[in-house]
């Protein structure tokens, strides 16, 4: 891992705050805390860009599955502006995680995300 992993780290926190928000206007504040202004978001099931467009897609997830929290699994690894870190989706009342992932991310010298290139690694029958 790089020695500037303090970077990488805040950056993929403020991911999270953006995937965990419990409402729409936290929502809306983190996604802009985390990304930068024409930050762009690619998995399997989306490709957008724009903080309205990232926040659409963070809120359809929550709206599928309600009750759930996204947490890091594993470490941060980064070098340059790219970091790369895995991911699973929690269901908060009894701990079971039916999605997990990895994703890919760009920073800008402001260290918000310019992209992000998701990877799901598990995703219930349906879900996709």
């Amino acid at each position: 891992m790089s020695t500037n992993s303090t970077r990488y780290e805040s950056a993929v926190a403020r991911y999270f705050e953006a995937w965990n928000a419990g409402d729409q206007d936290a929502l809306t504040k983190a996604v802009a805390a985390a990304w930068a202004e024409d930050g762009s978001y690619t998995d399997p099931l989306a490709d957008v860009r724009g903080h309205e467009q990232i926040t659409a897609v963070i809120a359809a997830a929550h709206e599928q599955f309600p009750g759930f929290a996204f947490r890091l699994t594993g470490t941060v690894d980064g070098h340059h502006d790219i970091a790369r870190f895995a991911w699973e989706l929690v269901n908060e009342a009894d701990g079971s995680a039916p999605v997990a992932g990895s994703d890919v991310i760009t920073l800008d010298g402001e260290d918000r995300i310019r992209s992000v290139q998701g990877f799901l690694d598990r995703v219930p029958t349906g879900a996709a």
